[in-house]
């Protein structure tokens, strides 16, 4: 007999795309309170809405006794702005399962690759900066740093980081690699999880010469060598320790242990 057990498929919480959905057909599943459209946030969100449309969908379910009829699960404040605006339809997530915890606990905010190419695309669209700043809650300066975030960045690793919540800073140090050595950089931030400027900091001065934007000369790279070698090796340490204390922490209760980094 075969001791391996079957591994069990995942069920999927929610459809593979988002459809679009009439808002009278959105049923909300809580009241606002008044002093809510009242607030800056609401009126962020409202801005932003006016300026470059949804970003993050509305969550709903099918209606249990309304035929035709969705409620909604996470996306009340964004529903009343769309309805503030006279908006008529929108995209929306459509839920598998009324689960007991919402949406938004299940997913980061919006990564910065992603809030990068929706800022191209509404400038595209000739939303004006200033519109755009505003909506975002950001300066014009700002919003333009974020626009070329990802100049100078090679379109692999910009696809492996699409998604993480990475510091802006992250992709100012990756510019200073060439293409393979970004791609080598953004892979083992994934494999060790881990986004921090300091983390890439260490990879760029572990860098050889010639996959560096601008090499390093003879004296840099004696003086540097050392210290980013060892840097690195704390960084990798640490996140071994983290793993180690993860595993002992909660290994037992899922009944399997968690696999150790290791440097490549």
């Amino acid at each position: 007999m075969n001791d391996r057990q079957t591994p069990k498929q995942v069920a999927m919480g929610f459809e593979r795309k988002c459809v679009r959905l009439a808002i009278e057909s959105l049923r909300p599943n809580k009241l606002l309170g008044a002093a809510v459209k009242k607030s800056k946030k609401y009126g962020q969100i409202l801005a932003s809405v006016r300026a470059i449309g949804l970003v993050e969908p509305i969550v709903v379910i099918q209606h249990p006794a309304e035929a035709g009829a969705f409620l909604v699960i996470d996306g009340h404040v964004r529903l009343e702005a769309l309805r503030d605006c006279g908006v008529e339809s929108t995209d929306c997530l459509v839920a598998l399962d009324d689960e007991g915890f919402t949406y938004n606990k299940r997913l980061n905010g919006l990564a910065v690759v992603q809030e990068h190419r929706m800022i191209v695309r509404a400038l595209d669209q000739g939303v004006p900066a200033e519109d755009l700043a505003a909506a975002l809650g950001i300066s014009v300066d700002s919003l333009r740093a974020r626009f070329r975030l990802l100049n100078g960045v090679c379109n692999e690793a910009a696809a492996i980081l699409g998604d993480k919540q990475c510091p802006l800073g992250v992709f100012n140090v990756l510019k200073k690699m060439k293409a393979f050595r970004q791609i080598d950089a953004a892979t083992r931030m994934v494999d060790f999880n881990n986004y921090s400027v300091k983390f890439v900091i260490a990879m760029l001065e572990s860098t050889p010469p010639d996959q560096l934007v601008a090499p390093t000369t003879a004296d840099q790279r004696r003086s540097g060598s050392a210290e980013a070698n060892a840097r690195l090796e704390r960084e990798v340490a640490a996140l071994q320790v983290e793993t180690r204390l993860y595993d002992q922490n909660y290994g037992r209760d899922s009944g399997s242990s968690m696999p150790r980094c290791r440097c490549r």
